[in-house]
C-alpha cells in the first residue's frame, strides 16, 4: 500500500485543559509533509513554544514503548507521575501537561521518515536538521506563537539541538540540551578512534520499530487508537529502501570525514541561550559532548548542569522541571525569577554512597582545580607522586583485562570533579593497538566502587579509549587535561617501537573518602565488572559500560589488535594520570584559580 493511498486528516479537541491538535501538516521545500502534535492554553493567547522533532513517535506513550524505564521512574520518583494524568507522557520529551498550564505550547515533530511523518529516514542528517529549522520557522509564526522557540528533549531529542542550533533558524531563542551529546565522531560513533557498536543495535529497536510505514506490525497510541506509525503498512522491502541504516552509515566512515562533520555542531555559530545538562554516568555517550557544549558554544548566556541517576529520570523529576522552567520562564518570557543569579555551572556533586550534594560554580573546569599528576610505576601497579626513575616494560593480553594501578589509601579526603587525562607509552606487536583506560575507586577492603550509570547500574568512575594509529593531536584545540585527535588519517605502527599516546578521560565527578583508592587500568577490551550482569532488552546484560561497547570484528579484527601489547615507562617516558582535584572549601569560601 503506499503512503498516498491513506491520508492522514489532522484533529482538534479540548481535553484535560488543553487544546489539542493532533497530526498538523507541516510543509517542507521538497514537497514532503512531515506531522506534529500541538498542545496549548484555551485562551488563545500567543505563547512561548516548547518544540522536540525526531524518530521515536509522538503517538508512542512512555509507558508502552518504555514500559521497564517508566515504572523503575515512577516508583523511586513518584514526583514524576504526579500531578498529570500521564497520558500524553512520551519518551524522552516534555509531559504537556506539565507545561501548558504554566503559560506554554508544547509541539512535538515526527521527524522524517518516523511515526506519522513520511518520507526516507536518515538519522541526524543535514536533511533532517534542514526540516527540523523548518519546523521552528513553522512555530515560531503560527497565531498561537509568541514568536520564540525554546527546543527542549533527552538524547536524540538533545543531540539534533546542537546541529538545527548551528542553522541559526530565526524564531529559535534558545535551547535545553539535556544528557545529549554532539561531535558525531568523538562522542557518538567511534570513541578515540574505535567503534561504538551502540548505534548498530539502536537503530533497528528504537527507530526502525516505529519508522513510518511499519502501521499495522507497529505500535498504536494509548490515547488516540492510531497507528504510531502509520496510518499505512508497507512491506519489509519498501522499509527498507526508504531508511538509511545509521549502523551501516558508521561502518563506512572510519575517520572523521565531511559526512560526520555535517552531522556536528558549528560551535560558532551556536548564539541562543543555552542550558546544557550532562550525566556524571554518561560515559559512551551521556556526557562529553554536554560539557563541549557549554565550554566551546559562542552564546553568551549558558548554563551548565550535570548531575547523576538514570539517563532519563532527573529531566522528569520536580528538580529537573523547576531548572527547565527557570531557565525558560526566563529567556523566553523575561520573568523576573532569579534565574539571572543562577551560577553558571551547577553540580550535583557525587559521594561513594551514591549520594549528592548540590554545588554552584563560575566556570568549567573548575576554577580552582588542582591538577593531580600520579606517574605510572609499572614494577609495583602504583600511581605514584614522583617520576619513575628506571626504564620497566609490562607485556599483557592485547585483547585482555590488562594491568590495573593503585594509589596507597589516601589520606584524606579528596573531591575528582572535571575532565582527566593520562599519558602511557606502548609498544605492540602487530600494527596498531587498541587502549581502553578506567577511572576506578577501591574501598579500603579492595572492593571496587560501583556508580548508578546512565544506562548501567553498575558503572566506574570513567572511562577513556584510544586507538594507537589516530594517536594525531590537534594542537590547537588540545589542553593537557583534554587532549583531542584529529583522526582523519591512520597511522600505523612499527610492531616493537614505542609510542607515546595522550588518552581523553571523560569528565566525572566523585569525592573520595580517606583510606579509599585511586586506580587506572589500561586494558585490551571494554570494561567488565565482577558484579551479576544487569538486563538490557536489546543487547546482552550490561557489564560496566551499558550498551556502548566496542567488539565490532570488522573494527577490530584479531590479527591486527589481538598479539601483545606492552607498556613502557621510566626514565624519558614519563607514563602519568592527570586527575582535577579540587580543594576543600570552608563554607561561603569562593574558589581562586590554583595552579598544578
Amino acid at each position: 500500500m503506499s503512503e498516498q493511498n491513506t491520508p492522514i486528516v489532522s484533529t482538534t479537541e479540548v481535553s484535560d485543559g488543553m487544546r489539542i491538535e493532533r497530526d498538523v501538516a507541516i510543509a517542507m521545500d521538497d514537497g514532503i509533509v512531515l506531522r506534529a502534535d500541538v498542545y496549548r492554553p484555551l485562551d488563545g493567547d500567543r505563547y512561548p513554544v516548547i518544540l522536540s522533532h525526531g524518530p521515536y513517535g509522538k503517538g508512542l506513550a512512555f509507558q508502552d514503548g518504555y514500559a521497564d524505564q517508566w515504572n523503575r521512574m515512577v516508583t523511586t520518583h513518584p514526583d514524576v507521575a504526579a500531578r498529570s494524568s500521564n497520558k500524553y507522557q512520551i519518551w524522552e520529551a516534555v509531559d504537556p501537561e506539565k507545561w501548558v498550564p504554566d503559560g506554554y505550547v508544547c509541539v512535538r515533530v515526527d521527524s522524517r521518515g518516523a511515526g506519522r511523518s513520511p518520507g526516507h529516514l536518515d538519522a541526524y542528517s543535514p536533511r533532517e536538521t534542514q526540516d527540523y529549522a523548518a519546523c521552528i520557522e513553522w512555530a515560531g509564526t503560527q497565531p498561537w506563537s509568541n514568536g520564540k522557540v525554546g527546543l527542549s528533549g533527552i538524547s536524540y531529542y538533545a543531540i539534533n539541538q546542537w546541529q538545527v542550533a548551528s542553522l541559526q533558524p530565526p524564531h529559535l531563542a534558545a535551547i535545553c540540551v539535556w544528557e545529549g551529546a554532539a561531535d558525531f565522531y568523538r562522542d557518538m560513533t567511534y570513541h578515540g578512534g574505535i567503534r561504538s557498536t551502540f548505534f548498530g543495535d539502536w537503530f533497528p529497536k528504537q527507530v526502525a520499530n516505529v519508522q513510518h510505514g511499519v502501521g499495522e506490525r507497529g505500535p498504536v497510541g494509548r490515547v488516540t487508537g492510531e497507528l504510531v506509525a502509520g496510518p499505512e503498512t508497507l512491506s519489509v522491502e519498501e522499509l527498507r529502501a526508504n531508511r538509511t541504516d545509521l549502523g551501516d552509515a558508521v561502518r563506512e566512515h572510519p575517520l572523521d570525514d565531511s559526512w560526520h562533520r555535517e552531522r556536528s555542531p558549528i560551535w560558532e555559530r551556536i548564539e541562543v541561550p543555552l542550558l546544557s545538562a550532562a550525566n556524571w554516568g554518561g560515559q559512551g555517550l551521556h556526557a562529553r559532548g554536554n560539557f563541549e557544549g557549554f565550554v566551546r558554544a559562542a552564546s553568551n548566556r549558558r548554563w551548565l548542569e550535570v548531575h547523576g541517576l538514570e539517563h532519563w529520570t532527573h529531566y522528569y523529576t520536580d528538580y529537573g522541571v523547576d531548572l527547565q522552567k527557570r531557565f525558560f520562564d526566563h529567556v523566553l518570557k523575561g520573568v523576573d525569577n532569579g534565574w539571572s543569579e543562577q551560577p553558571p555551572v551547577q553540580l550535583q556533586v557525587r559521594k561513594v554512597d551514591g549520594s549528592f550534594e548540590q554545588r554552584g560554580e563560575s566556570a568549567w573546569p573548575l576554577v580552582d582545580t588542582r591538577w593531580w599528576r600520579l606517574h605510572l610505576d609499572l614494577e609495583h601497579r602504583m600511581l605514584v607522586e614522583k617520576p619513575v626513575a628506571s626504564d620497566v616494560a609490562v607485556p599483557y593480553d592485547a585483547l585482555g583485562d590488562g594491568i590495573t594501578f593503585m594509589t596507597e589509601p589516601l589520606e584524606h579526603e579528596t573531591e575528582i570533579t572535571g575532565p582527566s587525562a593520562a599519558k602511557v607509552f606502548v609498544s605492540s606487536s602487530t600494527t596498531d593497538a587498541d587502549l581502553f583506560l578506567v577511572l576506578r575507586v577501591f574501598d579500603p577492603a579492595g572492593r571496587e566502587v560501583l556508580f548508578q550509570g546512565a544506562l548501567d547500574p553498575r558503572s566506574p568512575v570513567s572511562l577513556g579509549w584510544m586507538r594507537a594509529s589516530h594517536r594525531k593531536l590537534d594542537t590547537s584545540l588540545s589542553r593537557p587535561y583534554r587532549p583531542y585527535h584529529t583522526h582523519d588519517e591512520h597511522q600505523p605502527l612499527t610492531p616493537g617501537d614505542v609510542y607515546g599516546l595522550d588518552v581523553e578521560i571523560w569528565p566525572t565527578c566523585v569525592v573520595v573518602p580517606a583510606g579509599y583508592r585511586i586506580g587506572l587500568t589500561v586494558r585490551g577490551k571494554d570494561y567488565e565488572h565482577d558484579a551479576e550482569p544487569a538486563p538490557l532488552a536489546w543487547v546482552e546484560p550490561m557489564t560496566g559500560v551499558g550498551p556502548f561497547r566496542h567488539i565490532d570484528p570488522e573494527d577490530r579484527p584479531a590479527d591486527i589488535f589481538g598479539g601483545t601489547q606492552t607498556l613502557h615507562a621510566g626514565n624519558r617516558r614519563d607514563a602519568y594520570l592527570l586527575l582535577p582535584v579540587i580543594p576543600p572549601r570552608r563554607d561561603g569560601e569562593a574558589p581562586s584559580t590554583t595552579e598544578g
